[in-house]
């Protein structure tokens, strides 16, 4: 029997939407996957599960916005799904990868390794949690810090490349650690990146746009963890990069 509120007539129905929600736990799942396949030792299989989440996490939003099924729920349990998929296992993959291999160099090293995928995690936490608390009065063209999506697409990109290239974590350990670290704190930075979202959906673009995307969509089946691994660096890279030249300007003008 559904629950009446209390002095009404009639009862109010519970529930919650199933499409979108459900391509949300499909998201979860695939982080959960890549934790497991991590700890497995099979790191390819766990970079591509962190791609499935990231192509999932886009979709359902989308598909609650196309169908109005849009609800305070469906945004709390993204965000639980995002820590998962885009802090927990990113972190946790690089850990097992390279990171772990730092104890070689003695205890303290080991303890940097651990304290470093941890930072990882922890940002973003933060940066969901920040996100969360300022949709409503940020500027909808930018994110404000680096996309946790993002940056684990950065983390897993650069482990999937450096597999392909039979790279292995121990002899990649540093540059790991530095990646992990940087992409964390670039979460919780004050940088602005510019936000997908805002892009016209429905208006014209230049004929241009559409032989760009046919050449990306073949350099992605040619050879996609060395793309998306250019992709996501020039992401990262944008923010940064923008916010100088934007300072050097202002001072030009100013001088």
């Amino acid at each position: 029997m559904p629950e009446a509120e209390p002095g009404a007539g009639t009862p109010r129905r519970r529930g919650i939407y199933l499409l979108p929600n459900l391509l949300t736990t499909g998201g979860l799942f695939a982080g959960f996957f890549a934790i497991i396949s991590a700890s497995q030792g099979q790191y390819t299989s766990a970079c591509i599960a962190v791609f499935v989440a990231a192509l999932l996490d886009g979709l359902d939003g989308r598909v609650a916005r196309l169908t109005n099924t849009q609800s305070e729920f469906g945004v709390q349990y993204d965000s639980l799904a995002d820590l998962v998929s885009f802090g927990m296992a990113p972190s946790l993959v690089m850990y097992h990868w390279a990171l772990s291999h730092l104890a070689a160099d003695g205890p303290v090293w080991a303890k940097v390794a651990w304290g470093a995928a941890f930072l990882y995690a922890a940002c973003a936490a933060l940066r969901l949690a920040r996100f969360n608390t300022q949709t409503a009065v940020v500027d909808k063209r930018w994110f404000i810090g680096l996309a946790s999506p993002a940056a684990a697409a950065l983390m897993m990109s650069f482990v999937w490349t450096a597999e392909v290239s039979g790279l292995d974590g121990g002899s990649m350990r540093f540059a790991a650690l530095a990646v992990c670290v940087v992409a964390g704190l670039l979460m919780v930075s004050r940088v602005r990146y510019f936000s997908f979202k805002a892009a016209p959906r429905s208006e014209r673009v230049p004929f241009l746009f559409m032989i760009i995307a046919v050449v990306v969509f073949i350099a992605l089946m040619i050879d996609p963890p060395r793309v998306l691994f250019a992709a996501a660096l020039l992401y990262a890279l944008s923010g940064p990069l923008f916010g100088a030249w934007g300072r050097i300007r202002r001072r030009r003008s100013e001088g």
